[in-house]
């Protein structure tokens, strides 16, 4: 992979990556989503985010859904996210970005983004891993500390739902961007936040991001979704990753059936994900409550 990706990413905060999923893999991916989407639609599969929450996502009294959980789990019976996820052209991007060799990748999350089906909607500016409510002197602390962690969407289909303000990652919202996300209201128009571009994928393309940088969605019933939405560490973030990750309950990946799925390459990230899990003790203060 060219060095030039990890300068953009570094500066912007994001770069689109093209054809990190060959095209046999891709057709997998896509049958693998249909029926996990037709599962999670029909309430079979309950672990989804749903119109009305950004954060936590089980909420039963809302049906339809905008995001699919834990794709990698051994219930769905999927096999083909977890090969991809562990695959060679991912973990090399990985590794690049992140400037770590592979030994050190940790495995983390592994979602699907998708469409609702009757709701048109927003999700919120945010940061994953600094508070709407945090002060300027707040935010530039928390900036200043690199986590060893990145994020990325893999669109399956033209996917335009994400937006981001380029190179935000590094500096504290100014007075008009704070006006803009310090609250848990949607955007009415994401474009009116200061400084903000929309991020539209071709089919194929992936945009890796880090999870600091100011960014939101929009979500459209009449647009098919199918974008695979994970996150992968280095181990040499240490606990510092924990609460951004293991809120969303993870305990599923330490039995061995979910283990013995893997390849010689997941099992080694997993095992990393556990030393991390085990290694926080006491409560755990998780970084968004909604």
């Amino acid at each position: 992979m060219s060095s030039g990706y990890k300068g953009l990413y570094e500066e912007q905060g994001y770069v689109i990556i093209p054809d990190l999923i060959p095209e046999p893999v891709r057709t997998e991916l896509e049958e693998a989503c249909a029926r996990v989407i037709a599962r999670t639609r029909s309430g079979e599969w309950t672990h989804r985010r749903t119109v009305g929450r950004q954060f936590p996502p089980f909420n039963q009294a809302h049906p339809d859904s905008w995001g699919v959980q834990h794709v990698m789990h051994p219930d769905l019976h999927e096999p083909s996210y977890a090969s991809w996820y562990t695959s060679r052209p991912l973990l090399d991007a990985a590794t690049e970005l992140l400037g770590c060799q592979e030994d050190e990748l940790q495995m983390e999350l592994f979602n699907l983004l998708i469409n609702p089906e009757s709701h048109a909607f927003s999700l919120r500016w945010h940061r994953d891993d600094v508070r709407e409510t945090a002060t300027v002197d707040e935010e530039r602390e928390a900036l200043a500390v690199w986590h060893h962690g990145v994020q990325w969407n893999s669109a399956l289909y033209k996917d335009s739902c994400l937006y981001v303000v380029p190179s935000s990652h590094k500096l504290p919202r100014s007075p008009e961007q704070r006006a803009h996300s310090s609250t848990m209201d949607a955007p009415t128009s994401p474009l009116d936040m200061p400084g903000a571009i929309q991020v539209v994928l071709q089919p194929g393309e992936t945009v890796f991001y880090n999870s600091n940088i100011l960014h939101c969605a929009t979500y459209d019933p009449h647009q098919r979704r199918a974008t695979l939405h994970a996150c992968m560490g280095s181990t040499r973030g240490g606990a510092s990753r924990a609460r951004n990750i293991l809120q969303h309950g993870l305990l599923w990946m330490r039995e061995d059936r979910f283990r013995d799925g893997l390849d010689g390459r997941g099992r080694a990230m997993l095992a990393n994900l556990i030393k991390m899990q085990e290694s926080v003790n006491g409560d755990l203060e998780y970084s968004l409550q909604n």
